[in-house]
C-alpha cells in the first residue's frame, strides 16, 4: 500500500510539472498572427494614351450624296474611378482631341472644310469582375457630353463653322492587369454615339446646315493606380 501511495504521489508531481511547463511555454511564446492589410481606397486613377477614330458620315444642307469625313487623333487622357463596392464603380474620363472635317461624296471638291477641338467628358457606370487574380475585366455604359471649341474654317469659301455641343451614349469594355495591390496596366475600348448638328456660313452670307455622324471608337492603353 505504501508503494502504491508513493507511486500516486510521484505521478501527481510529474503531471503538475508537465502542466506548469506547458503553461510557462504558453506564456513565453505568443501565438502567430498574420499581418492584416489595410483596405484599398475607393479612388483610382489612370493615365492613358487614346486613339480616337471617328466614323465617316454626315450631310450638308440635305444635298444629295453629300458626305463628311473626319481625321483620327492620338491624345493623352486622365480618368478617375470611384468604387462604390468591389464590383460597382463609376469612371469619368477627361481629355481633348483635335479633328479635321473634310468634304466627301458630291462635295469632295471642297477638300478640308474646317478644324475643331473636342472636349468629350464621359461618365460610365461599370461592373468589375472579381476573383480572377491579377486580371480585372470590366464593362460599362454611360453618357457623354461633347463640347466643340477652337473651331475654324480652312476653306476660303466659308466664313465660319459652328459644330454644336451634343449629348451621346457610351459603351465600354476593358481590363486592368495588376502587378501589385496598387499598380497595373490598363486596356480600354469605348464606343460613343455622337451625332452633333453644325452650321457653315459662306463668304456670301449663305448658311448651310447639316449633321456630323462622328460616333467615334476610342481605344486606350495606359497605367492604373489604385489608392
Amino acid at each position: 500500500m505504501m508503494k502504491f501511495g508513493l507511486g500516486l504521489i510521484v505521478a501527481a508531481g510529474f503531471g503538475a510539472l508537465v502542466a506548469g511547463g506547458a503553461s510557462a511555454a504558453d506564456l513565453s511564446t505568443p501565438a502567430y498572427k498574420a499581418p492584416v492589410e489595410a483596405p484599398l481606397s475607393p479612388w483610382q486613377i489612370r493615365v492613358r494614351a487614346l486613339y480616337v477614330m471617328p466614323e465617316d458620315g454626315g450631310s450638308v444642307n440635305g444635298l444629295w450624296g453629300s458626305d463628311l469625313t473626319y481625321s483620327d487623333s492620338v491624345v493623352p487622357e486622365l480618368d478617375i474611378t470611384y468604387y462604390f463596392t468591389k464590383n460597382i464603380a463609376a469612371e469619368l474620363i477627361l481629355g481633348v482631341t483635335p479633328h479635321d472635317i473634310n468634304g466627301a461624296g458630291t462635295i469632295t471638291g471642297l477638300g478640308q472644310v474646317g478644324k475643331v477641338w473636342l472636349l468629350p467628358p464621359t461618365l460610365t457606370l461599370q461592373y468589375h469582375f472579381t476573383d480572377l487574380g491579377p486580371f480585372k475585366p470590366y464593362i460599362g455604359a454611360g453618357v457623354n457630353y461633347t463640347v466643340f471649341f477652337s473651331q475654324e474654317t480652312t476653306n476660303p469659301a466659308f466664313a465660319s463653322i459652328d459644330v454644336h455641343d451634343s449629348w451621346g451614349l457610351a459603351l465600354q469594355a476593358g481590363f486592368d492587369w495588376m502587378i501589385d495591390r496598387h499598380w497595373g496596366f490598363n486596356i480600354d475600348v469605348k464606343k460613343i454615339f455622337l451625332q452633333p448638328d453644325y452650321s457653315l456660313q459662306t463668304v456670301g452670307g449663305v448658311t448651310l446646315t447639316g449633321g456630323a455622324d462622328l460616333n467615334p471608337w476610342i481605344f486606350g492603353a495606359g497605367v492604373t493606380y489604385r489608392f
